[in-house]
């Protein structure tokens, strides 16, 4: 693979140049580093294998990630390749640990792509990295039979293709339509200093609102009170406690306290509320509804 602009870090040219293992001594290094925990078996290890992992780095340049953080990427998945690697099993470490590289890749990518959490399931993430090729190889297909397909039909066939929902494919298809925008940016040249920020709709209660909701709420606690008032101590108690309370007494508790059996508590409690409703009929017609 040619290293040109890959990166001006020469670890790239190092790691190129890194011995080759045969089966037998890459089965030594391995043991030595899971039984023993064996840092200079590990190091030799992974330094032969990063020819490998910096190959598949390169492959993932296009989605604008600075190519010496993918390479760093792709190291971090090979010390996890290192980590979970049996090598009783009779699989050599390349075999192994390309998953575990292109994993630890991809996974740098899509959270870094974008602001927007991208790929949080095995649909999503497969659709990020293969929709552009399986769409465009669909639509070379159809312009050889001579069809001529709709934006729907081609998000059917993809979902076929990677067996994903079509929903996921047409939200994909959007998130990779465009890229982010910040809200500080400003919307065009002639508006100086207006960002699309500015343009969002403030959905927290304006102040002329707050101020007649506190009048609302004051008025009303003033006309509950006047109607308490016209209740004797025991109907206030008994309402306080059954319809004011967070969490209402129960009629057997009153009863126990006020040495009143329950269907004589419910019976004042029933009476107090109608005196109220009566009070509030007159001063307060709207009132009713809360008793109600």
């Amino acid at each position: 693979m040619a290293l040109d602009n890959i990166s001006n870090n020469p670890f790239p040219r190092r790691a190129m140049k890194a011995e080759m293992l045969d089966a037998e001594t890459e089965h030594a290094l391995a043991c030595a580093w899971r039984d023993n925990r064996d840092e200079a078996a590990l190091h030799r290890l992974v330094t032969a294998y990063m020819r490998l992992a910096i190959s598949m780095a390169s492959k993932y340049r296009r989605y604008g990630a600075p190519m010496g953080d993918l390479i760093q990427e792709a190291g971090v998945g090979l010390m996890k390749a290192a980590e979970k690697f049996d090598p009783d099993r009779g699989v050599r470490f390349s075999t192994y640990s390309a998953w575990w590289v292109k994993a630890s890749i991809q996974e740098y990518v899509m959270r870094n792509w974008s602001m927007v959490r991208t790929g949080s399931t095995s649909s999503q993430k497969s659709l990020f990295f293969n929709m552009r090729r399986v769409q465009a190889q669909i639509e070379r297909e159809a312009q050889s039979a001579g069809q001529t397909l709709k934006r729907a039909q081609v998000h059917i066939r993809v979902a076929e293709e990677l067996g994903v929902p079509v929903r996921d494919v047409e939200m994909m298809d959007g998130r990779l339509s465009g890229a982010d925008f910040s809200l500080n940016a400003t919307q065009s040249a002639e508006d100086e200093g207006r960002e699309w920020i500015d343009a969002l709709e403030d959905e927290s209660d304006q102040a002329e609102h707050c101020v007649e909701v506190e009048h609302d709420r004051a008025q009303m606690r003033h006309w509950l009170l006047s109607a308490m008032l016209q209740l004797s101590e025991r109907e206030q108690f008994i309402i306080r406690e059954r319809q004011l309370r967070d969490t209402p007494r129960t009629l057997e508790s009153l009863g126990n306290e006020l040495k009143l059996s329950k269907e004589r508590v419910r019976q004042l409690e029933a009476a107090a509320l109608q005196k109220m409703r009566g009070s509030l009929k007159k001063s307060a017609p709207e009132m009713q509804l809360l008793l109600n």
